[in-house]
């Protein structure tokens, strides 16, 4: 079934017929963050979906109801282990849809929500606020005394932003493979911008012309999983007018690959659907051709790298092997995996912001996991999952990408790229 005969044109709720997929075999439950913390029925998957299956049949969303969807990570560890290919992922999209149209929040909540609405996805009003971030780091602990989520907002904050202004065209490198553009981001831009250099780097030295535009400034996924879906069909149409001219659309950022490939979904056209099937994951697209670049050992010497699985790129794109396939070309370089590799670490787009204390014991524990495979890095495709891996004391994170870039020598001499 293709992503438009899935799509929900009347945006009212979760399709019945994808809710019945549900048998209530259990395999989900081993895999769900949230019911391994508190083993409660209904903070996992299948307990979702029976809510929302009651709320289909009565018409009505409750308090209750609306608390246990907010509690879901939306890390679609259940759609890896679902063997009835459960689509719990467009579930939850709609469901969380029809939450944040119908669901009356306080005004505390509302006031929150706005508030992260009106900064992240704006790269201009964050590189304004990126002075100020050791600052609220600083200040956090005492917010949090009065706001946890506040506060938690302000720990998360990036201790060093790395900003790169990217020429909009970088040729490739010997024969011209073919051409891609990459989306740069709205948090990804701005607070990791050495990741979006680096993958330029590594696509112009395997034979790719990348252009790189400054529009969108975000793709609309942190709005679409939470459930804002009119200003993430806003961002989808304005991103898939600025790359329209384009065949193959990179994304290094695992949260806006998942979301521009539901953008069939959300939408509920050919335009959008023919969208999503060229987007990209950069190591997708880096595996599906043959390696043209040497790899040399990095200049930090022999690495033992624990590779995250991040849960937008593992679990809701499906991408397992290619950025350990990458990660294994790199001479003297060990690709080892935490325990619980697959587990959420807690970032899931805003969720650190919006739950906190889950948030929080999630992470600590994915840190300390990451932290006995004793690596030297760690690896993970994602912003979200390196500000949160690091904000629990986890050992230093890159981006794959980064490590593969830095085995490639020597790097072009455009402006921006330079190692």
């Amino acid at each position: 079934m293709s992503a438009t005969e899935n799509a929900r044109p009347d945006h009212r709720g979760p399709d019945p017929q994808l809710i019945d997929d549900c048998v209530h075999c259990g395999f989900c439950l081993p895999t769900c963050p949230t019911y391994q913390l508190w083993g409660e029925e209904m903070d996992s998957p299948r307990g979702r979906i029976a809510l929302m299956k009651l709320a289909e049949e009565t018409g009505e969303i409750s308090p209750p109801m609306v608390e246990h969807w907010d509690l879901c990570l939306g890390c679609m560890a259940c759609v890896t282990a679902c063997p009835s290919g459960v689509k719990y992922d467009l579930l939850l999209l709609d469901q969380r849809g029809e939450v944040e149209r119908t669901h009356p929040r306080t005004p505390a909540d509302r006031a929150f929500r706005k508030l992260i609405w009106a900064t992240l996805p704006h790269p201009a009003r964050l590189r304004a606020l990126a002075p100020g971030m050791p600052l609220a780091r600083k200040i956090a602990p005492f917010i949090a005394r009065r706001s946890p989520r506040l506060g938690a907002m302000l720990a998360l904050a990036p201790a060093h932003p790395t900003r790169r202004r990217l020429p909009s065209i970088v040729p490739a490198r010997g024969e011209k493979r073919g051409t891609v553009a990459l989306l740069q981001g709205c948090v990804q831009r701005v607070f990791f911008g050495d990741v979006n250099a680096a993958t330029v780097r590594v696509l112009a030295a395997e034979g790719w012309e990348v252009h790189i535009p400054r529009a969108p400034r975000c793709c609309g996924s942190l709005q679409l999983h939470a459930g804002e879906e009119d200003a993430a069909k806003k961002q989808a149409e304005e991103t898939i007018a600025a790359f329209s001219g384009y065949d193959v659309v990179v994304t290094n950022a695992a949260g806006c690959g998942s979301g521009m490939k539901d953008y069939g979904h959300l939408l509920g056209t050919p335009l959008a659907e023919a969208f999503s099937a060229k987007v990209r994951d950069v190591h997708e697209l880096l595996t599906e051709h043959p390696q043209r670049a040497e790899r040399r050992p990095l200049a930090r010497g022999a690495t033992r790298v624990a590779y995250h699985p991040a849960c937008h790129l593992h679990h809701a794109q499906g991408v397992h092997d290619a950025p350990r396939e990458l990660l294994a070309q790199i001479p003297g370089v060990e690709v080892v995996l935490a325990a619980d590799a697959e587990v959420c670490c807690g970032s899931a787009g805003v969720y650190n912001l919006l739950e906190p204390e889950p948030a929080g014991e999630l992470g600590r524990r994915k840190a300390a996991a990451l932290r006995e495979v004793a690596p030297d890095v760690v690896a993970a495709a994602n912003p979200g999952c390196a500000i949160q891996i690091e904000h629990h004391d986890g050992p230093p994170v890159v981006h794959p990408i980064q490590l593969l870039a830095e085995s490639i020598a020597p790097s072009p001499s455009a402006p921006g790229l330079a190692s």
